[in-house]
């Protein structure tokens, strides 16, 4: 028998998790930091991406999908913060009542979806998320928000971790630059998660 052709990643790579019976919409930190002119973590072109995270969602709410946000918040003093905010001085634009409402969601959570509070990169780490989830009945996240190279991805990672299939919308993420999100990617489709494009994800919704 002969072996496998290698993939574009190496034979040892890219498999396919693929989709379960239960999805649900995981839309991360997509707040007014990275999405306004003058915002700490502002990116280049959010348009695009705040429109297919738009468009994931509205499909989620109109097949009757769970949907569930992700935040960052600290306390006052940033107690809360660990080592990420000595890492990522900025992220003091999150602390509550820090001036500019930069956490503030950029799309309006729905009746009754749940808004995870989160201190790190990943929206698992110290969080009720994965509960959440196992409770409704999810095994599948379709993963959209910012940024690429840092929350989505760790969220990404930890979904499989925990025992779900993510699914990471290619037009529904942005990052800082193209190549950083175009690397990040093309790295979790190799090793842990399944990137696919807006028009599959809403199929599957």
């Amino acid at each position: 028998m002969s072996a496998p052709e290698p993939g574009p990643h190496g034979s040892a790579f890219s498999g396919r998790v693929g989709w379960g019976a239960r999805p649900a919409v995981l839309v991360i930190d997509l707040c007014r930091a990275y999405t306004e002119p003058g915002g700490p973590f502002a990116l280049p072109d959010p348009g695009p991406a705040v429109g297919a995270t738009a468009e994931l969602v509205a499909a989620a709410r109109a097949a009757g999908h769970l949907v569930v946000w992700t935040a960052v918040r600290y306390t006052a003093g940033l107690g809360d913060g660990g080592l990420f905010v000595h890492k990522v001085p900025a992220l003091a634009c999150f602390v509550e009542d820090a001036p500019g409402d930069w956490g503030a969601l950029t799309l309006q959570p729905g009746p009754g979806e749940p808004v995870v509070v989160k201190q790190y990169a990943s929206a698992f780490f110290g969080t009720s998320l994965a509960s959440t989830l196992h409770a409704a009945g999810v095994d599948t996240v379709v993963v959209a928000g910012v940024s690429t190279s840092g929350c989505v991805r760790a969220t990404a990672m930890d979904a499989l971790n925990s025992g779900f299939r993510p699914q990471v919308v290619r037009q529904a993420c942005a990052d800082r630059t193209p190549a950083l999100h175009d690397n990040n990617l093309a790295d979790l489709d190799a090793k842990y998660a399944d990137v696919v494009d807006l028009p599959e994800a809403l199929a599957h919704l």
